[in-house]
């Protein structure tokens, strides 16, 4: 990959990236492609577009630092469970035919949707349910959000189309928070499963570091610019964004 037009290509995908990621989720579905069309195989595109994005995904945790102020103890819960869905992820790439998930992620991603959408009914129902019996939520969603997040990750370290918008989703059903507190938490567990993924590829899988150099440079910067946006945004249009990425992603994943 020596031509500036395809130079110019990745680093603006991992512009895009970045910032699609920071505010929403599925940047990926921006940069993977790109990478192919540059001419990198599918496992070296998917390995280094994870390597390239990693700097993108502290961007935007950093941005949205504000946010993730008293989540220490659950984000470090939800970490751990992040990390071991990542390497189990990332190991299934590479062992695994690129087919055995392609069926099933546009359902994945269109369920994800349908729960953003109903989110604030669902939660509105849970909580006069709990107020009702007498109980609280669990401040980290109690082990079914526990485990959710950890199978989520497993998608994640595997392909990471969407995967935010998956973590949003089932954080929105289990807790009682904000939509911009959980979408600072999301950047969070996309960073631990792109790290640990990206460190295993290291080891074990080819990647082109020029693309991921690129990536990584375009992906810091748009990390921060869509982390500066997507905070301003209301819940609603921030749910409305969400919901628009996320369809054309299942039109993307479903089309290839």
């Amino acid at each position: 990959m020596e031509d500036p037009g395809e130079l110019l290509a990745v680093l603006a995908a991992g512009l895009g990236a970045g910032a699609v990621n920071a505010a929403v989720g599925s940047g990926t579905l921006i940069s993977f492609p790109v990478l192919l069309a540059v001419g990198l195989p599918p496992v070296t595109a998917a390995v280094s577009n994870a390597l390239g994005l990693i700097p993108g995904s502290i961007s935007a945790a950093i941005g949205y630092r504000r946010e993730l102020a008293g989540q220490r103890r659950r984000i470090l819960t939800w970490s751990a469970g992040a990390l071991v869905g990542g390497l189990t992820g990332a190991t299934l790439l590479l062992a695994l035919p690129a087919s055995a998930f392609e069926r099933i992620v546009p359902v994945l991603v269109g369920l994800a949707l349908v729960l953003v959408v109903l989110q604030p009914l669902i939660g509105r129902r849970l909580r006069e349910r709990r107020s009702r019996e007498g109980r609280t939520a669990p401040a980290d969603g109690g082990p079914p959000l526990i485990v959710g997040l950890t199978l989520a990750s497993v998608y994640g370290g595997y392909f990471s189309a969407a995967q935010g918008i998956i973590y949003v989703s089932l954080m929105g059903l289990r807790l009682d928070d904000g939509l911009q507190r959980l979408n600072a938490v999301k950047n969070v567990l996309v960073a631990v499963v792109n790290t640990v993924a990206a460190l295993f590829f290291l080891a074990v899988a080819d990647f082109d570091w020029t693309a991921v150099a690129l990536l990584a440079v375009g992906s810091a910067v748009g990390g921060q610019a869509g982390a500066a946006a997507g905070r301003r945004l209301h819940p609603a249009v921030l749910r409305g964004l969400i919901v628009v990425v996320g369809t054309a992603a299942i039109v993307q994943l479903s089309v290839r």
